[in-house]
């Protein structure tokens, strides 16, 4: 088996949680090195990996052939610009960029320098949403007409981080959490027609959007994407409904609670099923009316990882190629203008 040697960029808690344990335990890659530039906490869990102070140290190890670009957003574009041109490739944590231009010139460099730039899309490897994705290619709910999907939290205080709470480029939810839900609809339904979109920040002690609602135009469908930070009480993460029936959905994906209690990854399924049925399909299907809970099977982030070996080793297509972040970047551009001028904008 030929021997990914891999450097991330950081080790915060996406460093930490997302990509050092799938790195350290896929025995496709080795985790060469670790960009900490006061701290040291990787030492302990990963003592055979080198430590980094900078990213320039990083990019100028010879011996690593893969870089994680997991550093705040802001320097998501000049970071993976660095490692492309160092001969690096790259997997860039979403948004890839601040907007559509920057993640095309990217993609450009990576092409003429014939390397491979990949999307750290994981919610696309989540329980739940393999579970919508069935209902939707399995056509159980007949012509889809509506939909909803929401990311929620609860949390009035400030983080304290900047890159993620001041009036910076790329900062607030609209591109944290909405890359996901926006990538996750151009996946299911394709290109949409149009948005419109109310973005606010609902806290006093932050500068960025802490609060999105975007509105997608489809032919015959109309698409809702929402994420708030004063959800003290969640609804339903995912709701279609099409001309057979409904499908509602929880958010119930349980890796992210088993890595922070410092469960192993491994190719093989690592994370538990929920507890409970947090599904309901509601539907006409085979012409029989079917009323019935549903369990989502566990997802395993691992099949990133795996996915971008293949593609690295072995020439399979890429898992999430930067074409994808650019028409997610482009729709989040999108949505940024018609909150400014309060109009519906064409895409």
């Amino acid at each position: 088996m030929r021997i990914i040697n891999t450097g991330i960029c950081s080790y915060g808690m996406s460093g930490k949680l997302f990509h050092a344990p799938f790195v350290d335990n896929h025995p496709g890659y080795e985790l060469t090195a670790i960009v900490e530039r006061h701290n040291q906490e990787s030492r302990s869990r990963y003592p055979h990996s080198k430590l980094a102070r900078s990213v320039e140290d990083l990019l100028a190890d010879d011996t690593i052939e893969l870089i994680i670009v997991n550093t705040p957003t802001q320097t998501h574009f000049d970071f993976a610009k660095q490692a492309l041109q160092a001969g690096k490739h790259v997997i860039v944590e979403k948004p890839v960029t601040t907007n559509a231009a920057e993640a095309a010139e990217l993609d450009q460099l990576a092409k003429e320098k014939n390397l491979h730039l990949i999307v750290y899309q994981n919610r696309r490897y989540d329980g739940d949403y393999h579970a919508i994705k069935e209902v939707v290619d399995k056509g159980w709910l007949g012509e889809i007409r509506e939909v909803e999907f929401r990311y929620d939290r609860y949390r009035t205080e400030p983080s304290g981080k900047a890159h993620k709470e001041k009036n910076l480029p790329g900062a607030g939810v609209l591109h944290d959490l909405g890359s996901h839900l926006t990538d996750q609809t151009l996946q299911l339904f394709g290109w949409p027609q149009a948005v419109f979109a109310d973005i606010m920040t609902l806290r006093d002690s932050v500068e960025s959007n802490d609060y999105f609602e975007l509105l997608l135009f489809y032919p015959r469908m109309r698409v809702r994407l929402k994420a708030t930070v004063v959800a003290r009480e969640t609804v339903p993460a995912f709701v279609l409904q099409g001309m057979n029936g409904t499908f509602i959905q929880e958010r119930s994906d349980l890796q992210e609670t088993e890595l922070l209690k410092g469960t192993i990854p491994s190719l093989e399924p690592w994370c538990p099923a929920p507890e409970k049925a947090d599904g309901l399909l509601h539907s006409i299907i085979d012409g029989q009316l079917v009323r019935k809970e549903t369990k989502s099977t566990p997802g395993n982030y691992m099949g990133f990882f795996e996915d971008v070996y293949q593609t690295l080793v072995n020439g399979a297509p890429n898992p999430v190629p930067v074409a994808d972040a650019i028409k997610t970047m482009t729709v989040l551009d999108a949505a940024q203008q018609s909150h400014r001028e309060k109009r519906v904008i064409s895409l």
